[in-house]
């Protein structure tokens, strides 16, 4: 059974908590206590229970509770070592300061008494070590100016707790209803353990023989977590799904996890911060201008002759200053009245009506591209924080209405993705810039690449609740959730460069998908969710729209003849190089 047992998602769940200790013949604790932040509020309900007898009344409500439903939870099942069996002795214990309720769960127990800090604004009112060590936080960090444990960092946190495991044992949890910080005590190895779910699933359950805890009894909604606990529980995802593997903190190591998600990761000392940290993701190495040859094939080939038809090809890539059209050329095999125009959205394309007969036709592109966005992040060096929401003028709203329209998808469908989206605000601190990074990541990291298990019908809600696809559904999703956090987002459809040893291994023998979002006074940027990458000088442009139907590179209608149709597409893009 373990000590304690900390849960971060992002969103809110509705879990089941069964204290099977308190079963008769069971191993009764000496307590035990639940703290969770309903509704997302910065208040925290704990339910607590010194010396439980069998069958106890508060866990049997704990089990049963509806109302219990929030995105983190701190659990804490008591050995006493310090104090009578009390409601005051009786973890976890809360403290309210800077607007905030601050919640401990302590595992360890201390060797000798703490003195507490000057000024002592925050006194124990039990005879625990634990609360001891809690006030002795908070008194640091009241006399530090600090409100919120994001206000104190991880750095000098740790080495708060540093200086107090000179005191004895100092596993703990700690959280202020929007962080959840953990610290494994320094002094003995495999005291905490962390464990991430990812989605999807139907059903997960926790616990051994003492406990268990059921997060889909009342209900299935996948989301990401992350729990961390003083001993490895089994984790049971069902039949058709492994088990997430436990990893033990290294002593003295503190993790710092928001919305289901580890923001930080600080070793023992010497400090060393590693890459998961959030603030790492504005961090772009500088990339080299690139001139690329890229040549699209495409062979549509018919059971019957094509009497007459006509098809539009979106296949010339942009020409601005980042990106410079070099040379283009376009060979179709069958001859056909053509004309060539801008479309609404600025893309070149080529309109081609065919009167004759046909069963093959085969459309050849071959360009010559030089790319200049060396450094697409470089505005977020001198320009002040935008945060979440965006305002628009008027006028601006008016423009941009196309790309702030969410697809038309179920009311349900859309609160529970808008509810997604928001877990990456909230985790951000609001910052429109991180917020986008971290989604364009999250993608990339939890979704798998699958292709042939989507169509161009599947909706951003299916991609989400599958956590599968291809660039197409990725970029749809992206897109999707910008939209409903106010942010313009388009759809991009062009090319790759993967190179023999290239990180953007996915779609670099194909056209390829991705998003450009519209930041206030920077411009478009774009993203792409399938490599986790932010667009520099391996993406060509060539059409961008609302979606997919506006930027779609051939399209065609058949009038007469035709029928059993094969297509065969051939992409490749290669490095030449610039002139000095």
């Amino acid at each position: 059974m373990p000590n304690l047992l900390a849960m971060s998602f992002e969103g809110e769940l509705a879990p089941s908590f069964d204290l099977r200790c308190l079963r008769p013949g069971g191993t009764h604790p000496d307590g035990w206590g639940l703290a969770y932040y309903p509704a997302g509020e910065p208040c925290a309900v704990v339910l607590k229970e010194p010396a439980p007898p069998a069958g106890s009344i508060r866990s049997e409500l704990v089990r049963a509770w509806q109302h219990l439903e929030s995105s983190l939870f701190l659990v804490h099942v008591r050995t006493a070592t310090w104090g009578r069996n009390t409601d005051a002795n009786t973890q976890p214990f809360v403290r309210s300061m800077g607007g905030r309720d601050f919640t401990i769960a302590h595992a360890g127990s201390l060797e000798r008494r703490l003195p507490l800090s000057e000024p002592t604004r925050f006194e124990p009112v039990g005879a625990t070590d634990s609360e001891l060590v809690f006030c002795e936080l908070l008194n640091r960090a009241f006399s530090a100016g600090t409100k919120s444990l994001a206000d104190i960092g991880p750095e000098m946190l740790q080495g708060w707790l540093d200086d107090l495991n000179g005191y004895g044992g100092l596993t703990l949890v700690l959280t202020d209803g929007r962080d959840l910080v953990a610290y494994a005590d320094r002094h003995h190895p495999g005291e905490l353990h962390v464990a991430e779910l990812l989605p999807p699933y139907e059903q997960v359950t926790i616990g051994d023989a003492q406990i268990c805890v059921d997060f889909t009894r009342r209900g299935t909604v996948s989301r990401k977590g992350v729990l961390v606990s003083s001993r490895p529980l089994d984790i049971s995802l069902g039949p058709e799904r492994r088990s997430p593997p436990w990893r033990t903190l290294t002593p003295g190591t503190l993790i710092v996890v928001r919305q289901g998600a580890l923001l930080a990761e600080v070793g023992a000392r010497p400090h060393v911060t590693s890459p998961s940290a959030r603030p790492s993701a504005r961090r772009l190495e500088e990339g080299s201008p690139k001139r690329l040859r890229v040549v699209h094939r495409t062979i549509y080939r018919y059971a019957r002759p094509v009497e007459r038809s006509s098809h539009v090809l979106r296949l010339e890539p942009a020409d601005d200053r980042l990106q410079r059209l070099r040379s283009h050329s376009l060979k179709v095999s069958v001859d056909g009245s053509n004309r060539e125009f801008e479309d609404v959205f600025g893309n070149r394309v080529r309109k081609i009506a065919i009167d004759q007969p046909f069963t093959e036709l085969a459309i050849e592109a071959d360009s010559l591209v030089d790319l200049f966005d060396t450094d697409p992040l470089a505005f977020a060096k001198v320009r002040k924080r935008s945060t979440i929401p965006l305002v628009w003028m008027p006028w601006q709203h008016h423009m941009l209405q196309p790309f702030l329209l969410p697809p038309e998808l179920p009311e349900s469908q859309l609160l529970e993705l808008a509810s997604y989206a928001m877990t990456f605000v909230e985790r951000n601190d609001y910052d429109l810039l991180d917020t986008l990074l971290d989604l364009n990541r999250s993608i990339f990291r939890e979704y798998t690449y699958k292709p042939g298990e989507t169509t161009v019908l599947t909706t951003p809600f299916e991609v989400y609740s599958k956590r599968l696809g291809v660039c197409q559904d990725f970029t749809n999703l992206f897109i999707c959730l910008a939209r409903l956090l106010g942010v313009p987002a388009r759809y991009v459809c062009g090319y790759v460069f993967t190179g023999p040893q290239h990180s953007n291994v996915r779609m670099g023998e194909a056209s390829h998908a991705w998003v450009q979002v519209y930041l206030p006074e920077v411009g478009w940027k774009g993203f792409d969710p399938t490599n986790g990458t932010v667009i520099q000088t391996e993406h060509i442009r060539v059409a961008v729209g609302r979606s997919f139907v506006d930027a779609t590179p051939t399209s065609g209608t058949l009038y007469a003849g035709g029928g059993g149709e094969t297509l065969e597409v051939f992409v490749r893009v290669e490095e030449e190089q610039m002139p000095s």
